[in-house]
């Protein structure tokens, strides 16, 4: 049985991962082994009412080099602080690794077996052993587009994201929560009163937001009452790093290299607590009945829902409230705009922590040992 080495398991993504795997019994594929880069030598997690062995060094090169797998949640400094020592060390297991860091290397593949088995399929035959969960909007993007994709029926295809507050980290939610509940305090009374002025109230909360005590050190700006037209670093060509991604990673999750499919929009953060949601304008590179394009992107995987473009439905099933903690990944809002026949609309929403983060991970484990 192969040995697999588990890090970052105890954070906001590893934590969803290993939910997932016990549900699933991947664990029973594996002989695990639990590292950690702050409590070294306490307990490791209870699996199937079985105690696992005390938390190994997660910077220790010779005890990583004796696992045959490595999944690790545990981000971009921990990936590029070990990952090279690691490799220069002559370690011959496979990499699996939630963090941005590798996913645009030449020897990594960017994992979302739904969309990109072929690739994933030709790289495993061609001895690459690093593999990359990919960003999230583009992988729920992928996850709803991706019959439309492999038809190759997209010309290009601009997105505005609405991405959760999961999506910046733990803290990040934590921050949202206590920003809701200042808010609320500050007009708690007005509220109670129901003869008092909303717009009186609106001023109060907007005076609260805007005061240098209101809890901003994650964000930097308020979330709650508000949007972040803003996420990632900024790039020399006007876009942020997170839009930057839309293309290229869309691009090489596929296996069309160089890019050839322009991915472009703007990335916004909202309120939401979980889920990201995205609203796309789709240039097709032929008229398509619109029957026909749901037929198509209902038949890719076996998550992918076809929301009806009306409304008690949709604001039924095309929701965060409704997605939030499900596999199934809908799309809606699907119709042709007023520009033109091949000019499509659709508006879709799937859950950041699960095929955003972690399924694509645990997926890969299957298929390097089931």
């Amino acid at each position: 049985m192969q040995k697999l080495g588990m890090i970052g398991w105890r954070g906001m993504v590893g934590s969803v991962l290993m939910d997932r795997m016990q549900s699933e019994g991947d664990f029973s594929f594996v002989d695990p082994y639990f590292f950690s880069t702050s409590q070294v030598g306490q307990k490791g997690p209870i699996l199937n009412g079985k105690t696992t062995n005390d938390l190994l060094d997660a910077y220790d090169i010779d005890a990583l080099k004796e696992m045959d797998i490595i999944i690790t949640c545990q981000g971009g400094d921990y990936t590029n602080s070990v990952y090279k020592k690691l490799m220069e060390s002559g370690f011959k297991g496979y990499w699996i690794d939630a963090a941005s860091a590798l996913r645009m290397e030449s020897n990594a593949v960017i994992i979302l077996d739904p969309v990109n088995k072929d690739v994933i399929d030709n790289a495993l035959n061609s001895g690459i052993k690093t593999y990359v969960g990919g960003n999230c909007t583009v992988s729920l993007m992928l996850m709803a587009l991706a019959g439309l994709f492999k038809q190759d029926l997209i010309e290009w295809v601009s997105s505005s994201t609405y991405q959760a507050a999961s999506g910046a980290g733990a803290k990040n939610m934590r921050e949202l929560l206590v920003q809701m509940g200042a808010l609320y305090n500050c007009v708690e009374s007005e509220l109670k009163d129901s003869h008092s002025n909303v717009l009186d109230i609106e001023k109060k909360v907007r005076m609260c937001m805007n005061d240098d005590t209101f809890p901003t050190d994650n964000f930097t700006a308020p979330l709650a009452g508000s949007v972040l037209p803003w996420i990632d670093k900024e790039m020399e060509n006007g876009q942020s790093k997170e839009e930057w991604k839309g293309m290229s990673e869309t691009n090489k999750i596929l296996g069309l290299a160089p890019a050839t499919i322009p991915v472009d929009g703007n990335c916004v953060r909202i309120s939401s607590l979980r889920c990201h949601s995205q609203s796309l304008t789709i240039k097709l590179k032929k008229d398509v009945a619109v029957s026909d394009i749901e037929s198509i992107i209902k038949e890719q995987n076996d998550w992918v829902r076809v929301i009806e473009n009306k409304k008690d439905v949709t604001l039924d099933k095309l929701t965060p409230a409704y997605v939030s903690g499900k596999l199934e990944v809908p799309i809606g809002r699907i119709r042709k705009m007023m520009m033109g026949p091949q000019y499509l609309s659709a508006f879709t929403v799937g859950d950041q922590l699960l095929w955003g983060a972690a399924e694509p991970l645990r997926r890969m484990l299957r298929l390097l040992v089931a």
